[in-house]
């Protein structure tokens, strides 16, 4: 049998076993699982583990396996969560959760959708619309966002309404938003039917009577997106196949990968979805742990009922669980290695979760080149990037998540966001500040996507600094003079926990350093430097239950000394929440600053896009790109790439197009250089 190692995620037998033991400590009691998942052990224990395998000494005896669950107990009544150790198979650290709420999943949708529909008083509000012969009414629930108008002590749901014309199982019914919402209690119980508003005055109100019909003219043929209701497809785009005929260069053993001179271990959880651990380059550690912590998507629409769709969409709904079955030839193109992974029923039982990271190689374009203009010689280095990509969907959004490390000691970290505009209600002359009408009657209303990135850094060790260089120019004696170009670098080591902005116009860089360990051609400290996206922060107001709700969204940068129960940056618990519980407020509850200069610190980067709809986005948008990147400064004495092959024709085998031209280039670099020596 094959050695579980210490990163590893929970196997079948783990999740069956945990779930046993909780059920052995409450004899008789009704429970539902919420989240059974790897405790990752104290970093403390882990460090001298993987320190000895990375070196190849012999292991010490490895952390015990601990599984974190996440349960209710009594129908949903008492939330709860417990550590349970594998191999003593004792439960302990109990802890009341009453008063927070664990997140939702696709089966609880489904009930809520089925509650909705079948209740008389939806029934009467769809009957009132009078809506066309072939009409199928959707109901979208979402989770609540708090906005003052309800008890969230008990959990409750949003459900939106829609409809197809269309008898398709994926006809887009965001083409026909509804005037009417619905609030659900945690008994999947309507509690109102409300009229949403149209115009920018309009107030939500209670449904007290007949609803309007149906607006006629706001039937179109423009909004589905299905091959099957698009048939018309381009036929000019010829095969391109990405062929490996030694097969790729990385190399799997479990969950640990090899690929030039990376080494890392890759880990996922129902939260987080990919996580990278352990990062090395050429034997040189430079990253503990990489991670997306959190994402919140907050709706610019002041009009109630709209201030309640704010979903923290790893907190709310679970980034892993969400993940999709990655297919073949589709989501990932070239020689594909997935791995797999385990989840949960609510009773416990292991589901598999196939094919929701793949791992591929790329082509990146140049690494470097250089032409020796005395020479004509030109030497040039391709890029070969390996990908680690995982999917997520989240009810209309699309995320596709990819790690990138390239063979110049860099990782990159992709964001796109794709998939269909959540729509509101508008009449069909309508328009409001609040969003973009992308079809008759279809509004999408402004909104952020605003990401949260959690570095743990290990540069040649795990005590770290963090370094703020901008660069200024020198100060003017003289006015006058024609060669005042000088300028210089001012650099300020962060010495406490601390939120940080971003400043293009000072070239404001993150230096995350060793001040141990000197590189020997600089003099100065080896490190890594964060390559932010440059993003808005959030638009709400600090007043409001968006900004109370995500502390980590009013600043891009925030450093905090490491903590192992510090993982999500809006906190453990976002689910209708309402006051802060994340990194603003880990800083504030301290007894006194903590110091995060030469000590085990943690970074977090929040970026996004602010999110403007355009008629373009509909019905399903291109993809919106953010990339964040963590580069080596000063780590080696000369540039890591140097010893990449150069790109040679007989190894890439590119065809010529068009016949022989003079200049074309068929002679590979490699060949030129040699011809130039004869």
């Amino acid at each position: 049998m094959a050695t579980i190692h210490p990163l590893d995620p929970l196997t079948p037998s783990e999740i069956t076993s945990a779930a046993a033991i909780v059920r052995n400590y409450f004899p008789g009691a009704s429970l539902i699982f919420r989240a059974i998942t790897l405790s990752e052990p104290p970093k403390k224990e882990l460090i001298p583990y993987l320190q000895a395998e990375r070196l190849g000494e012999h292991l010490p005896s490895p952390p015990p396996r601990v599984a974190q669950i996440q349960f209710y107990l009594e129908n949903a009544t008492q939330y709860r969560k417990a550590r349970v150790d594998l191999g003593s198979r004792q439960l302990y650290d109990l802890k009341n959760l009453d008063g927070n709420h664990a997140f939702v999943d696709a089966g609880e949708m489904k009930k809520c959708e089925k509650a909705c529909l079948s209740d008389p008083r939806i029934q009467a509000a769809i009957d009132s619309l009078q809506l066309p012969e072939g009409a199928t009414v959707v109901c979208d629930p979402w989770t609540y966002s708090p906005d003052g108008m309800n008890d969230m002590s008990r959990r409750c749901v949003m459900c939106f309404f829609y409809m197809t014309l269309v008898d398709h199982m994926d006809a887009n019914h965001y083409a026909y938003p509804l005037e009417f919402v619905a609030e659900l209690s945690d008994e999947l119980k309507v509690m109102q039917v409300l009229k949403v508003p149209s115009g920018v005055n309009d107030k939500m109100v209670p449904v007290d009577g007949n609803l309007r019909p149906f607006d006629r003219r706001k039937i179109h043929s423009t909004s589905e997106y299905h091959p099957d209701l698009v048939p018309e497809r381009r036929t000019t785009l010829k095969p391109y196949n990405v062929v490996q005929p030694d097969g790729p260069s990385f190399q799997t053993d479990g969950y640990l990968l090899n690929w030039e001179k990376w080494r890392f271990r890759v880990g996922f959880n129902y939260r987080e979805g990919l996580v990278i651990h352990d990062a090395t380059y050429d034997g040189r550690q430079v990253f503990h742990r990489i991670s997306l912590s959190e994402m919140f998507v907050p709706y610019g629409d002041p009009r109630a009922p709209y201030p309640r769709k704010a979903a923290f969409d790893f907190g709310n709904n679970g980034g892993g669980v969400n993940a999709n079955n990655l297919g073949l030839g589709c989501d990932c193109l070239g020689h594909i290695k997935y791995f797999h992974f385990w989840h949960h029923t609510n009773d416990g039982i292991p589901v598999k979760m196939p094919n929701v990271v793949c791992c591929h190689e790329q082509d990146d374009g140049i690494l470097w080149k250089h032409t020796n203009y005395r020479t004509n010689n030109a030497v040039v280095t391709r890029s070969r990037i390996l990908v680690l990509q995982t999917v997520i969907t989240v009810s209309n959004y699309e995320y596709i998540f990819a790690f990138h490390f390239n063979q110049a000691a860099e990782i990159s970290y992709e964001v796109r966001a794709t998939g269909i505009l959540s729509t509101a209600f508008i009449d069909v002359d309508g328009k409001v500040p609040y969003g973009t009408n992308v079809a008759p009657g279809v509004m999408a209303p402004y909104h952020q996507h605003l990401f949260s990135l959690r570095i743990d850094p290990a540069v040649d060790g795990h005590k770290n600094s963090l370094l703020v260089e901008e660069s200024h120019p020198v100060p003017v004696e003289d006015p006058k003079s024609m060669t005042n170009v000088g300028y210089v670098t001012k650099k300020e080591y962060i010495e406490t926990e601390t939120p940080l902005d971003t400043d293009n116009r000072t070239n404001r860089t993150f230096k995350i350093v060793n001040e141990n360990v000197t590189n020997p051609v600089s003099g100065t400290p080896v490190g890594y430097k964060l390559e932010p996206h440059y993003s808005q922060m959030l638009l709400a107001h600090p007043s409001s239950f968006h900004s109370l709700r995500s502390e980590f969204c009013t600043h891009p940068i925030w450093i905090t000394r490491h903590d192992d129960a510090e993982l999500f940056a809006a906190g453990e618990h976002t689910l209708q929440s309402e006051n802060g519980s994340g990194i603003a407020t880990w800083i504030k509850s301290r007894p006194a600053p903590l110091s995060v200069r030469n000590e085990d610190i943690v970074i977090w980067h929040t970026f996004g896009i602010t999110h403007n709809p355009r008629v373009e986005d509909w019905p399903v948008m291109p993809v919106d790109k953010m990339m964040v990147t963590l580069k080596p400064i000063n780590f080696f004495a000369r540039n890591p790439a140097l010893d990449v092959q150069v790109s040679r024709q007989e190894v890439n085998r590119s065809v010529l197009v068009g016949g022989e031209e003079e200049g074309h280039g068929e002679v590979c670099c490699a060949a030129r250089e040699t011809r130039a020596k004869l």
